[in-house]
């Protein structure tokens, strides 16, 4: 819209228009103030006529009118910004309801990465932000009676990490146990005798409610895993060697399929004298997938798994083996597709797990950040990228990795919001992931913020933000480290509520899968599930 001259703005009064230049002595065309403008102006305009020293005509001197008319202008914009936002929603639930199983990788993600499709960008975020929450509500402080656990239960999840509108329930906690070192993964607590010495929370199931479902186009099973909690002293612990994925008894007809060995034990452990630790992670994986899938006989679905780091590698696992057992076959003959969103993941097994995984429709999309050196482990000498001869005589080698799916290469230098850092958990960090997903258009574009998701959010466990900018490094914590006053007046932690362990029908389903021991058998009469 052109500019208004000041000396044409016609105020109304009593029914009547008012020049605001006694010079002038016709009236202004009315189309010089906007129909939307105009009603919000007579009623700021007869507050200023009404006091005792404005007079009918007002002045061209009286400053109130601009800066009246700059915010007039302003709350218009706004509105306008949120139809078009609204707008925008409305097409995007058609889009992705129409179109789910491009964005889930029906075709491998062609010509959706580069430029990258806006409903696939804000779909990784949204994901993204679920593998988040593995470490936002974790509790990692030893000095908490509960250190290892979640902090929540899962009834208010969501709730309490400000995701009240995500339109996902989750369903079950996951928790692992580990013979293996894994430092900053595996947390204790100075009194482990209140939460558990050997079990930590390591993610969660969750599906979507009737409300999401609508929108997605399909019911919505998702899977988010737990990476490790800051610094990466566990690639180091990891970097063992490769074995048969069927060492571990997951079904696979080829025995040259091998994935890492620590990936594997993690998966695959259980204690069973832990009451959190009696099932392994895959064991709890499987029998949930079996009980939800079963749930929902009539609806379309769909498996979507999620996780960061060592995360990463565990939802890869998981993925292959939920398709390899066959447990996302429903009953009429169905396959529910099996998608893996990855970010910042290492390589998880050998060139043969890579085609298998592929053979069994497993589509698997990674997010990775050019600088970040986790992806480029374990396998640094042999892995995908050394010539095809080469890799093909390095196959018997237990150290000749190679990495799965499709790729999204994304820069943290191409961020103008990001400092120069010589930190390497800053170049792994996931929010900062978050963030270059978000200002991502295409390789060679403009990095541009698309959604408006704060950049504040970077700095929330690192020191990547430039500082004038002035957020500061680490800055998410607990009020208070999470104490509370007692009625005494006494600072102390507070009591949380009994902690979930496993479903009472989980037995029921390991039996329909072949993996019931006769020492469960015993525990199911015990087990109970809180919700």
């Amino acid at each position: 819209m052109a500019a208004i001259p000041f000396s044409k703005i016609i105020l109304p009064f009593n029914g009547n228009l008012y020049e605001t230049s006694k010079s002038q002595k016709t009236l202004s065309t009315p189309f010089l103030i906007p129909k939307s403008l105009q009603a919000s102006l007579a009623i700021k305009t007869r507050h200023i006529l009404r006091a005792p020293h404005i007079t009918r005509r007002v002045s061209t001197t009286d400053e109130s009118l601009p800066s009246m008319i700059t915010e007039l202008q302003r709350e218009q914009e706004e509105q306008e910004d949120e139809e078009e936002q609204v707008e925008e929603e409305e097409e995007a639930k058609i889009y992705i309801s129409d179109h789910w199983r491009e964005i889930h990788g029906q075709d491998d993600w062609v010509n959706m990465l580069d430029p990258i499709d806006p409903l696939l960008r804000a779909e990784l975020i949204r994901y993204g932000e679920m593998a988040q929450t593995c470490y936002d509500a974790f509790d990692y402080d030893p000095f908490s009676k509960n250190c290892g656990s979640c902090r929540f239960v899962r009834r208010n999840f969501f709730d309490r990490l400000g995701m009240s509108r995500i339109g996902y329930d989750v369903s079950r906690y996951l928790y692992a146990t580990s013979n293996i070192n894994l430092p900053n993964f595996f947390s204790k607590s100075r009194w482990p005798q209140i939460w558990s010495p050997n079990a930590n929370w390591i993610g969660y199931v969750s599906v979507s409610n009737d409300d999401m479902s609508e929108r997605l186009g399909r019911r919505d099973i998702s899977i988010a895993w737990r990476g490790t909690v800051t610094r990466l002293e566990w690639i180091v612990d990891l970097m063992d060697f490769l074995r048969p994925i069927s060492s571990d008894q997951i079904p696979c007809p080829d025995p040259t399929v091998k994935v890492e060995s620590g990936f594997l034990d993690l998966y695959t452990d259980k204690d069973e004298n832990c009451r959190f630790c009696k099932y392994s992670a895959r064991e709890q994986i499987l029998t949930e997938m079996r009980r939800l899938i079963h749930m929902y006989p009539n609806e379309e679905l769909s498996i979507t798994i999620t996780g960061h780091s060592l995360g990463s590698a565990l939802a890869i696992l998981s993925a292959y083996d939920i398709a390899e057992t066959g447990v996302n076959i429903m009953d009429d003959g169905r396959d529910v597709p099996v998608s893996v969103f990855s970010f910042s993941g290492p390589r998880v097994g050998n060139v043969r797990f890579k085609d298998r995984l592929e053979a069994l429709g497993v589509k698997v999309l990674r997010v990775v950040n050019v600088h970040d050196t986790v992806p480029k482990v374990p396998g640094i000498i042999f892995n995908e990228q050394v010539p095809g001869f080469v890799q093909k005589m390095a196959e018997g080698i237990p150290w000749c990795y190679s990495h799965v799916g499709v790729e999204l290469a994304l820069d943290h230098r191409k961020s103008p919001f990001l400092k120069e850092t010589g930190d390497l958990s800053c170049f792994h960090n996931l929010e900062a992931h978050l963030h270059l997903l978000d200002g991502y258009h295409g390789r060679g574009q403009r990095f541009v913020l698309s959604s408006g998701r704060d950049p504040a959010l970077v700095n929330k466990a690192s020191d990547f933000l430039k500082d004038h900018y002035l957020v500061p490094p680490f800055w998410r914590q607990d009020e208070n480290k999470g104490m509370v006053r007692n009625l005494e007046g006494r600072w102390m932690q507070p009591e949380r509520p009994k902690h979930d362990d496993h479903p009472h029908d989980i037995h029921h389903h390991l039996t329909h899968l072949g993996l019931a021991s006769d020492q469960q058998c015993g525990y199911n009469q015990q087990s109970t599930y809180q919700s």
